[in-house]
C-alpha cells in the first residue's frame, strides 16, 4: 500500500519503494528496507519523512513559485551566473516560515522518535530526498544536503529547511539542466532518521556490483572513521574491500578477495553545540594503519548487500553505518545504481596508451578510458570560472560542488576519495576519466602541465607526464561458435581480470602467481617469512607494506590469495589454473628484500627455478606461504574451481618432492576436489610423459619454455629471434607426442603460451593434434575461438 500525499509527515513503516512520488527516492526506498527486509536481518535505523506535499505547501506559504521561476529564467536567459541564481533562491527558502501545521507535525513525529529512543531529545539524521531522484536513467544522489547530529526542535526545523534549500545548490541546478529536468517539476521530501553512533565506530558505501566494469558478482565496500560524510563526499581515501557474492551462502566461508588498506587522513565526528553538530578531526596514526571493519563484519555487510538486491532485483547503491557502542552494523540508504546497469553490456571498449611519459602520480582509477590535455588546478568552487574546457580538472577532493564543471573536463584527478564517492558516480555518468586518492595531485601538479591521465589498466590508475597518444578500440560481442577444443584465458593482473569478465571462456588456462607477488606484495617471499634477518632499513619497508596484518607471513598468504581470488572469480565456476611462482633468481632478487636470498646465476632462465627451489632449504619456506595462500584461497574463501600448477618440472622424482611438501602444508591431491597439473615445457615433460601422467591431472604446455629448450634457442635473445618458431616441425612434434601421451594416460592437455595469441593460424595445428584447450590473450578470445571453430569444421 502506498501512503497518501496529503499527510505532511510518514513514518518509514508505513512507506514503500512505490511511493517516490511521495516522500522521494531515498525515503521510500528505507520505508521499503523497514517494512521487508527487517526480516531477514538487515537493520534499518527508525524514522519518519516529510511529504513533497509538505515541500509544495511550504513553497506556497511563502508566495515563492513566481520568484524562484523568475530566477531561473534570468539564469536561462544568462542575464544571471549560475552562482548568483542558487545563492538567491536558497536565501529565499532560508527566509521562509512553517505553516503550522506541518511545523507541529514535525515536531510530533521527532518527539515520538525520541521516545521511541528513550531519550528526550534524540540526535537525528536529516537527509534530503527528492522524488525525481534513483531513477533508472539518472541519480541525484548527493546533490542535496545531509545534515547529521542534529538535536532539538528548532535545528530539526532548520535543518529540514536547509534540506529545501539544497535542492537549489550550484550542483543540483546544473545537474537537472544537463538531465532535461524542470526545476519547478522537483520536490524535496526530508528524511528524519535516528542517527547511528559511528562517529565512534565507521561507515560508509557500497554497491551490489562492480561500479568499474560492472562485474554483478562482486559486492565493493569502502569504509572510514567515524560519520560517513566524509566518504560520500570524497573527503577521505578510505579502505576498499571486495566480497564474491556466489559464495556467500555458505556460513563457513569468507570470500573477501579484496581488502585495500586507505589513508582515512580524518574522521567526522559529533561536535559539541549547535552552531557545530559535526567536526572533522584528523586520525591516529594506530587508525590510519588498521582496517575500519574486520573480515565478519564485510562478510556481513556483502549479504547485507546481496539479500537488497535480490529483493529490489537490480543492482544497488547503499550507505552502511556501524555503531560504536553497539558494534551494530546499519543500512541507511539505498538506491538502485544508475551507470553500470545501464551499460551497453555487447560493447567492450579497449583503450591503449602509447609511449607514455614517466608516472607522476597513481591512485584509484574511475572509469575504463584515457585521456590528455593541459592541468587546471581547482582549490575551491570560487575558482570554477578559471577552469579551461578541456583541461584535466585536478582539485583536493571528489566533492559534488564540481558537477557544474565536470562535464566540461577530459579527465579528473583528486587528493582523496574512493570509488564510491557522489561524485565519482558522477564522473562514470559523464563518461569522463577519473583518478582519486593520489594524495598528492594539487601539490606535484601546476596549471598548463601537459598530462596523460590512463585509467585504462584495470582499477590502478596512472597519470604520465606529457601527451601520449591514446587509440580506442570497440569490439561488439557476439555469440561465439560452439568449440569442443575449449579456449581458456590468461589472466596475469588482479586488478583488470573482471574487466574481461563478459567474455564466454571456459575458464582461466593460466594465472600466474609471480605476477601477483610482483606487483601486489613486491617483497621476497623468504624475507616476509623471516624480515629479521634484514637490514633495518628493510625491516622497516617491509613493516609499511604489511600494515594492518597480524605479521609479514600473514600479509603475504592473505595478499596473494586475494589476488589469486580476482582472477578465479572471473571465471566462477569454470576452472582456473594457477601455477606456482616461476620467478628467475634475478628476478626474485629484485623483490624487496630478496638479494639476500638469491644466488647470481648466469643463465637464470635454465637454473634455480620452477620446482626445483620448492624443496630446497633455500625456499621451502616460501614454497609453504605459497601453498598457505592456495589453501587459504580454496578452503577458507570457498575457490575450489582453482587448479594448481606446477612449473618447470625436470623430473619424476622432483614432482614427488613437490607434492610431499604440498601435502605437508594441507593440499594432497584429491581431496576437496584438488587438482594439480604440470606444466610441459621441458623435453623431459614429454620424453617421461607417462611418469608424470601418474603424478598429476593434467598437462599445460608452455610453449616458449618448451621451444627454447628443443630448439636450443634462447628466448630472450635478439640475435636468435628468428630461430625462435613454435611452429618449427621439432617442436610440432614435442607437442604432438605429448598429447598422445597423455591422452593414452587419461590426462587432459592445454596449451597457454603465447603463441596462439600472436598466430591464430597456431590454434589450428593445435587442433589438428587434438589439443583439448587453448588458453590465450581476452583481446584474441574471439578471433582464436573463430579460428578454432573453422579447424575443427575441416
Amino acid at each position: 500500500m502506498t501512503a497518501t500525499s496529503e499527510a505532511s509527515v510518514i513514518w518509514f513503516d508505513d512507506l514503500v519503494r512505490g511511493d517516490v512520488g511521495v516522500v522521494g527516492g531515498k525515503n521510500a526506498s528505507l520505508g521499503e528496507m523497514v517494512q521487508n527486509l527487517s526480516s531477514a536481518g538487515i537493520r534499518v535505523p527508525p524514522g519518519f519523512a516529510t511529504t513533497a506535499d509538505a515541500f509544495w505547501r511550504f513553497i506556497d506559504h511563502n508566495d515563492l513559485r513566481a520568484a524562484i521561476s523568475g530566477a531561473i529564467a534570468e539564469w536561462d536567459a544568462e542575464r544571471a551566473s549560475l552562482h548568483e541564481t542558487g545563492e538567491a533562491i536558497r536565501s529565499m527558502i532560508l527566509r521562509g516560515t512553517w505553516p503550522d501545521d506541518i511545523r507541529e507535525a514535525i515536531l510530533s513525529a521527532y518527539a515520538a522518535l525520541s521516545e521511541r529512543a528513550g531519550t528526550p531529545e534524540l540526535s537525528v539524521a536529516v537527509r534530503s530526498s527528492a522524488n525525481a531522484e534513483d531513477l533508472p536513467d539518472a541519480s541525484f544522489a548527493g546533490l542535496q544536503e545531509t545534515f547529521l547530529n542534529i538535536q532539538g526542535a528548532d535545528a530539526l526545523l532548520d535543518a529540514c529547511r536547509r534540506c529545501y534549500a539544497s535542492l537549489f545548490t550550484d550542483r543540483a541546478l546544473s545537474y537537472r539542466r544537463v538531465q532535461g529536468f524542470d526545476h519547478l517539476a522537483v520536490a524535496l521530501s526530508v528524511g528524519v532518521q535516528q542517527m547511528v553512533r559511528s562517529d565512534t565506530g565507521g561507515s560508509g558505501v557500497m554497491f551490489s556490483i562492480d561500479t568499474e566494469t560492472g562485474f554483478d558478482k562482486l559486492v565493493l565496500i569502502n569504509a572510514a572513521w567515524g560519520l560517513g560524510e566524509n566518504v560520500v563526499q570524497g573527503a577521505v581515501t578510505p579502505d576498499e574491500y571486495e566480497v564474491f557474492k556466489p559464495l556467500l551462502d555458505d556460513p563457513a566461508l569468507s570470500p573477501v578477495i579484496e581488502k585495500t588498506l586507505g589513508a582515512k587522513e580524518i574522521k567526522m565526528i559529533y561536535g559539541e553545540d549547535d552552531e557545530h553538530p559535526t567536526v572533522n578531526i584528523e586520525t591516529t596514526q594506530d587508525e590510519r594503519d588498521r582496517f575500519v571493519l574486520s573480515d565478519p563484519e564485510i562478510v556481513e555487510l556483502a549479504r547485507y548487500a546481496a539479500r537488497i538486491e535480490a529483493h529490489y532485483g537490480c543492482p544497488m547503491d547503499m550507505e552502511w553505518a556501524r555503531d560504536g557502542d553497539t558494534g551494530e552494523l546499519f543500512i541507511v540508504q539505498a538506491r538502485p545504481e544508475t551507470v553500470q546497469s545501464r551499460a551497453d553490456e555487447s560493447l567492450l571498449r579497449s583503450y591503449q596508451v602509447h609511449n607514455a611519459g614517466p608516472v607522476l602520480l597513481r591512485g584509484l582509477s574511475i572509469g575504463n578510458g584515457a585521456a590528455a590535455g593541459p592541468v587546471c588546478v581547482i582549490r575551491s568552487a570560487e575558482q570554477i570560472d578559471r577552469f579551461i574546457d578541456g583541461a584535466v580538472l585536478v582539485t583536493g577532493t571528489t566533492d559534488p560542488d564540481w558537477v557544474p564543471i565536470m562535464k566540461r573536463a577530459s579527465a579528473i584527478v583528486t587528493d582523496s576519495g574512493g570509488r564510491t564517492s557522489h561524485a565519482a558516480i558522477v564522473s562514470r555518468e559523464l563518461g569522463l576519466p577519473a583518478i582519486v586518492g593520489t594524495g598528492t595531485a594539487t601539490a606535484l601538479l601546476t596549471d598548463g602541465q601537459e598530462v596523460t591521465v590512463n585509467c585504462a589498466e584495470g582499477a590502478d590508475g596512472t597519470v604520465h607526464e606529457g601527451r601520449a597518444k591514446i587509440s580506442v578500440e570497440e569490439v561488439r560481442q557476439v555469440t561465439p561458435p560452439d568449440t569442443k577444443t575449449r579456449v581458456m584465458l590468461n589472466l596475469a593482473n588482479p586488478a583488470s581480470a573482471t574487466r574481461w569478465w563478459r567474455l564466454p571462456a571456459a575458464g582461466v588456462g593460466l594465472a600466474r602467481m609471480e605476477f601477483v607477488i610482483a606487483n601486489t606484495i613486491r617483497a621476497h617471499p623468504m624475507a616476509l617469512h623471516d624480515p629479521s634477518v634484514l637490514d633495518p632499513r628493510t625491516q622497516a619497508q617491509i613493516a609499511t607494506i604489511s600494515r594492518g596484518f597480524d605479521s609479514p607471513r600473514d600479509f603475504f598468504v592473505q595478499s596473494l590469495a586475494r589476488g589469486l581470488a580476482q582472477i578465479a572469480a572471473t571465471v566462477w565456476p569454470e576452472p582456473a589454473i594457477v601455477r606456482m611462482s616461476d620467478f628467475k633468481t634475478n628476478e626474485y632478487a629484485a623483490l624487496l628484500g630478496g638479494a639476500g636470498f638469491e644466488p647470481q646465476e648466469e643463465n637464470p632462465m635454465i637454473g634455480f627455478r620452477g620446482a626445483a627451489r620448492y624443496t630446497t632449504p633455500q625456499y621451502k619456506p616460501g614454497f609453504l606461504m605459497e601453498c598457505a595462500a592456495i589453501k587459504h584461497l580454496r578452503d577458507e574463501m570457498g575457490f575450489t574451481n582453482v587448479i594448481v600448477m606446477i612449473p618447470f618440472c625436470r623430473t619424476p622424482e622432483e614432482a614427488d618432492g613437490v607434492l610431499t611438501v604440498m601435502e605437508e602444508a594441507g593440499l594432497k591431491r584429491g581431496e576437496n576436489g584438488l587438482q594439480v597439473y604440470v606444466m610441459c615445457e621441458i623435453p623431459s615433460n614429454v620424453i617421461l610423459a607417462e611418469e608424470f601422467a601418474k603424478r598429476f591431472d593434467g598437462f599445460s604446455i608452455g610453449s616458449n619454455d618448451l621451444t627454447q629448450l628443443t630448439l636450443g634457442v634462447d628466448r630472450d635473445s635478439g640475435e636468435l629471434a628468428d630461430l625462435f618458431r613454435e611452429r618449427d616441425p621439432a617442436v610440432l612434434w614435442m607437442i604432438r607426442q605429448v598429447i598422445e601421451r597423455a591422452h593414452a594416460s587419461g590426462r587432459n592437455v592445454g596449451l597457454c603460451g603465447q603463441a596462439p595469441s600472436n598466430d591464430p593460424e597456431f590454434a589450428r595445428l593445435l587442433v589438428e593434434a587434438g589439443i583439448d584447450t587453448i588458453s590465450v590473450t581476452p583481446d584474441t578470445f574471439y578471433l582464436v575461438k573463430e579460428n578454432v571453430a573453422a579447424a575443427e569444421a575441416e
